[in-house]
Order: structure tokens, then C-alpha cells, then sequence
């Protein structure tokens, strides 16, 4: 088996550890936490195909340094997050069930007031560092919706599997499922 997948992407090369998920299907594990210089690259890259928009949002916890790199570098001094837990300082929250590829059990997504007012009427632009099956992507949008926020684009560093097909989603690459010897699926 294939312990590593080679992965092209905003100009940079990195080295995916390939992670079975069954005995007949394996995703390479895409992890930008500690990489400064990926989430720089990938994050300016990402604003140069972003639609206008006036706040961004993500899901905790791997894209939240994508996002804040990509605030930073358009100069805009806030952005959301969806929770993973309701925290004290979260009142009335909203919340939506979500299930990943990548995480074994149901979890759920929480936006406090506060987040709420600040996507509510605004143009919001989803952001994540992989998109596979759509199911963060659909709790995000239905957090946003129920904040009463505008969606005005979906967007992830890459999009996995079928994701890569899709046309409502921007990406930068797509990142193709394996097989459970770690080899592309045609």
C-alpha cells in the first residue's frame, strides 16, 4: 500500500498521508495546520477566484487558519466560525447536525448570537480546506440560511471525489479518492 499521495497545489508540492478508510477505500489526509506556507499560498490563491462578499464563515477546526489567513490578506478584520460546542459565551445558539468523512461520529454545528448578527443580510462566502461528501458544506449553508445570511459562494482548497465535479463549488484542485492500496480511482 501507498503510505503517501503527491498533491500539487497553489504552486507548492505536498505529501499526503494516505489513511484507509475501509479495505477498498483510503483518502489522502489533507492537513494544513502547521503549514505557514501553504495556507498562505492557498490562501491567497483562493481570493483571487473568491466572489465579492462580506463575510466569510468556516466549520471548526482544520480551515479555521485558512480562513484567517484569507481575512488577513483581504483585510478584513472578522470572520465566523461554526462551533463544534456551545460555549457560555454563545447565547440562543442555532445548531445543525453534521456528519465528515474524515470524523466518526454525528456532530453538530453551533453559531451564537453574535455570529448570527453578523452574517444576518450580509454576503457570505463559505470557506473550507476539503470538500468530499458535501455534508460540512450543507450545515454550513443551513447555519447561514437559518442566520439569515446571503450565500454567494462555496469554496475549498480541494474538492474530493465527486465534489471536484460540481459546479456551485470554487476550488484549486481537486483531490482524487484512493483505492485501498492508496492509487487514484479512476
Amino acid at each position: 500500500m501507498e503510505k503517501y499521495f503527491k498533491m500539487h497545489v497553489a504552486g507548492l508540492e505536498r505529501d499526503l498521508l494516505v489513511c484507509p478508510l475501509n479495505e477498498n477505500l483510503s483518502i489522502a489526509a489533507f492537513i494544513m495546520f502547521g503549514d505557514v506556507e501553504l495556507t498562505i499560498c492557498c490562501a491567497r490563491e483562493l481570493l483571487k477566484i473568491a466572489p465579492e462578499h462580506d463575510i466569510m464563515i468556516t466549520a471548526e477546526s482544520k480551515s479555521i487558519p485558512l480562513i484567517h489567513e484569507m481575512a488577513k490578506q483581504s483585510g478584513v478584520n472578522t470572520y465566523v466560525i461554526a462551533r463544534k460546542g456551545i460555549k457560555v459565551y454563545m447565547p440562543n445558539p442555532i445548531s445543525v447536525q453534521v456528519n465528515s468523512i474524515t470524523t466518526q461520529n454525528t456532530q453538530m454545528l453551533h453559531l451564537g448570537e453574535v455570529e448570527q448578527k453578523m452574517l444576518a443580510g450580509k454576503r457570505v462566502l463559505i470557506v473550507d480546506d476539503v470538500i468530499s461528501t458535501g455534508d460540512s458544506l450543507r450545515a454550513l449553508e443551513a447555519l447561514v440560511e437559518a442566520a439569515g445570511g446571503n450565500i454567494v459562494g462555496k469554496m475549498a482548497v480541494l474538492a474530493e471525489g465527486d465534489a471536484a465535479e460540481r459546479e456551485d463549488i470554487l476550488c484549486l484542485a481537486p483531490l482524487p479518492l484512493l483505492d485501498g492500496e492508496g492509487k487514484p480511482i479512476a
